[in-house]
């Protein structure tokens, strides 16, 4: 005879007036069975709550005897290399593998034989396999790279391509791969070119760039003047509208499906959002976001979908920017400042499996020699918790790229440069560690 077995709850709601905890439960079993009808069995209150009970002290018990260690370890990718190697990206294939992306060559915008790279992990393993050449633009350098795991379990690695040896010359490029696990290098499927023609921004941008000017106490240097003479005509230019967008941090996907590429412009430093509604297939821009020195942004989403951009500054605030958006990207409120130190450098950021946020950025004015990862349990309001991947007298250790395992273990990619070369270093941890703190 097959029986099933439904708890029907019959009573108040358990945490009615907001209160958790010495709540009542009212059960009725009911037992359905097929041959004999239905027969009802009143349980007695008092075993409920002592069932109940003790279920709570076994989950307490359980919960304590297996809480987390901190997990640390830490490596370079590659032996320190004589060339210039810098700005990463990372990802986690689905199969548990990580694959690291940087640019390597004599210098950045104005080396033409910069290419970028990558180095592959298989999961389980401790060793990074050998580099390989991902792309290399004959002539041309290329520059800073970030990736992505689309929701097709597709490889997408973006980076520009310096087309006059400056950074307002850059157009941002993409490849795209359906066959890269179990393999060292991706077959790539796609190449494609991000064009983008966002909205006249001139009125806008000049607003706020005399409003800046106004409330400067300090009056322009000779250069300085110079430099905003020529922000105000290239704000008026299209080409330079629509040229120098590049990316540095990894993309935000929505839980709509919606793609947010961060991208900046050396030409006004300040950013954009490049965005794809159709897993990438056509691209167009938001609002920029206008503070002057506001670049390589990063962006966390809130639980009530409110979206804020971390940005690196580049100019005198020594304080990683910020701006929010209520519309999922397309328009971003005014860009402020906030408590975290910046020493014009870049950051990143990840939200956490458990709703936490996690910043990995130099917190210092001046240097990069120390590498900070702060956590915020309040959506950023407050960071509760840093502890530092590197702090050193001498040294750079910048341009961080973070994301979260399917394990829960964060993965972190940075440029390392020291005395003897210069590599990409991974570390990988888990939340625990960082609320450890520094020993």
């Amino acid at each position: 005879m097959k029986h099933l077995r439904e708890p029907l709850i019959i009573g108040s709601p358990p945490y009615e007036g907001g209160v958790r905890g010495g709540f009542e439960l009212f059960f009725i079993s009911k037992l359905f069975s097929r041959t004999s009808g239905i027969q009802l069995i009143e349980v007695p209150l008092t075993c409920i709550r002592l069932t109940f009970l003790v279920m709570l002290l076994v989950i307490s018990c359980t919960n304590q005897a297996t809480a987390a260690e901190p997990v640390f370890e830490a490596e370079l990718v590659f032996p320190l290399h004589s060339k210039h190697n810098h700005a990463p990206g990372i990802v986690e294939y689905p199969n548990g593998d990580l694959l690291v992306s940087w640019y390597r060559g004599s210098g950045e915008r104005t080396a033409d034989d910069v290419a970028v790279y990558g180095a592959k992990r298989t999961s389980g393993s401790e060793k990074w396999g050998e580099s390989f050449l991902i792309v290399d633009t004959p002539g041309f350098p290329d520059c800073n790279t970030c990736m992505m795991i689309d929701r097709k379990n597709r490889l997408w690695v973006f980076w520009p391509i310096i087309l006059a040896n400056s950074w307002e010359s850059c157009l941002t490029n993409y490849l795209v791969s359906n066959d890269y696990q179990n393999r060292k290098i991706p077959e790539w499927d796609k190449q494609g070119v991000i064009l983008l023609k966002p909205d006249d921004f001139q009125k806008q941008a000049t607003t706020v760039l005399d409003d800046l000017i106004e409330k400067s106490s300090i009056p322009l240097s000779v250069r300085e003047q110079k430099e905003v003479n020529q922000i105000r005509e290239r704000l008026g230019s299209k080409l330079y509208q629509r040229l120098g967008w590049q990316p540095r941090c990894k993309p935000t996907v929505l839980p709509s499906g919606r793609i947010l590429l961060p991208l900046y412009s050396d030409t006004y430093s300040f950013s954009m959002m490049a965005i794809s509604d159709d897993d990438g297939k056509t691209w167009y821009a938001s609002q920029p976001l206008i503070g002057y020195g506001n670049i390589q942004p990063i962006v966390l989403r809130k639980n009530d979908g409110t979206l804020v951009a971390y940005m690196r500054d580049n100019g005198i605030q020594n304080r990683i920017r910020i701006s929010e958006s209520t519309d999922d990207g397309i328009t971003w409120g005014p860009v402020g400042n906030s408590s975290l130190l910046n020493p014009g450098a870049g950051i990143d950021g990840v939200r956490l499996k458990n709703g936490h946020w996690l910043l990995v950025y130099n917190d210092t004015k001046d240097d990069r020699n120390q590498l900070a990862v702060s956590i915020s349990e309040d959506e950023g309001q407050n960071w509760k918790w840093t502890r530092y991947l590197e702090k050193h007298q001498n040294g750079s250790y910048h341009y961080p790229a973070v994301i979260q395992g399917k394990d829960g273990i964060i993965h972190v990619a940075y440029s390392y440069f020291v005395e003897g070369g210069k590599s990409m270093k991974h570390a990988a941890f888990n939340q625990e560690w960082v609320q450890q703190g520094n020993q």
